[in-house]
């Protein structure tokens, strides 16, 4: 779950909303992200961008959990920091109970072997000038899995089949393949190390809606044979009711909304939420025009997170906005099992 500014003793609903499973796999707590903006030589006023702040919740084992929200929301910063790519301003992950802000050296090096990431443009996240056999056993040498160049190369066959490609493919480089199949390869490179816990960042936003499907099927296929935990981070809402468990809904940095699939999308409860929702085409749209289809349209700008509003930061586009949500910062609180939402007025 996600409070803003919440301290162990203050805040208890914080602890309680990471979820019921007795033993999760990944323990967020109150993370944040503030990125540095460089000012001007004539002042010493420091402004800062507020990437992500104060996001808290758990992963479960072999749970996927969506993220969603708009261009800028936090969650591909999000995402880095659950595998200590960047460096938190505050807060802490838990990884199967070791907290990631604390090690350093060869301790944090042999946990990255179970923490992979899988990113959105696979053109552009494979090297243009290494081979298929040298991109996915590129990681298996780093980590002194494979003694030999044999023994590589019978694994990265290996991963490759389990990707739905094969031994042709070794020798080939990224641009003599299609997107697609880039993505699988990134998805195999991604399970060279035998992790457990993956964050997939928009993996199919590049690829065609055919082609996307293939790799949702194959990414549940491998989740369900490996026993793997996902974060699925996407702005196509329709993909991560999909593919998710639960979903969490951000916005400027904060998480407002966290709740099992089903019911977040049959009932949502925050207004962003139901703005997001209801900005979604249906078919109805193009088989039958006639009929009116109610879309939600939130009126204002996006607040700059350098400088976010007191109070609610979605006050200044939501509808039901009141004077309360203007000046006190909701927290994301219970409303239900396994419910949570940051609205006063779900209460």
């Amino acid at each position: 779950m996600s409070t803003a500014n919440p301290s162990p003793a203050a805040a208890p609903a914080s602890t309680i909303a990471m979820g019921t499973v007795d033993d999760p796999l990944i323990q967020v707590r109150d993370l944040v992200k503030h990125f540095q903006l460089s000012g001007g030589w004539l002042t010493r006023k420091r402004t800062y961008v507020h990437a992500v702040d104060g996001v808290s919740f758990d992963v479960q084992r072999g749970e996927v959990l969506g993220i969603v929200g708009e261009s800028g929301c936090g969650k591909t910063t999000l995402g880095r920091l659950l595998l200590r790519l960047i460096e938190p301003t505050a807060g802490s992950v838990l990884f199967d109970g070791r907290d990631l802000t604390e090690l350093s050296g060869g301790e944090l090096r042999s946990l990255r072997r179970r923490m992979q990431l899988v990113f959105q443009a696979p053109m552009a996240s494979l090297s243009p000038r290494l081979k298929v056999l040298d991109i996915i056993g590129e990681p298996l040498r780093t980590h002194g899995v494979v003694s030999n160049k044999a023994d590589m190369r019978a694994r990265v066959v290996a991963l490759l089949e389990q990707v739905g490609m094969g031994a042709q493919h070794l020798d080939r480089f990224p641009h003599e393949m299609s997107g697609g199949q880039c993505q699988r390869v990134a998805i195999a490179r991604a399970l060279a190390l035998e992790p457990r816990f993956i964050v997939l960042d928009e993996p199919t936003s590049a690829l065609d809606v055919s082609v996307q499907a293939q790799i949702l099927n194959l990414l549940d296929e491998l989740r369900r044979a490996k026993g793997l935990t996902y974060i699925f981070i996407s702005h196509d809402l329709g993909v991560v009711q999909h593919v998710s468990d639960r979903i969490g809904v951000m916005y400027l940095g904060e998480l407002v909304e966290l709740g099992p699939s089903a019911q977040l999308f049959d009932d949502p409860l925050h207004p962003y939420t139901q703005a997001l929702l209801g900005a979604i085409p249906t078919p109805d749209i193009a088989t039958r025009p006639e009929e009116e289809h109610e879309l939600v349209i939130l009126e204002g700008n996006v607040t700059s997170p350098a400088n976010p509003p007191s109070g609610c930061r979605f006050h200044t586009r939501c509808p039901l906005v009141h004077d309360r949500c203007r000046q006190e910062k909701p927290i994301l609180h219970e409303v239900g099992a396994g419910r949570f939402v940051a609205c006063h007025l779900v209460e």
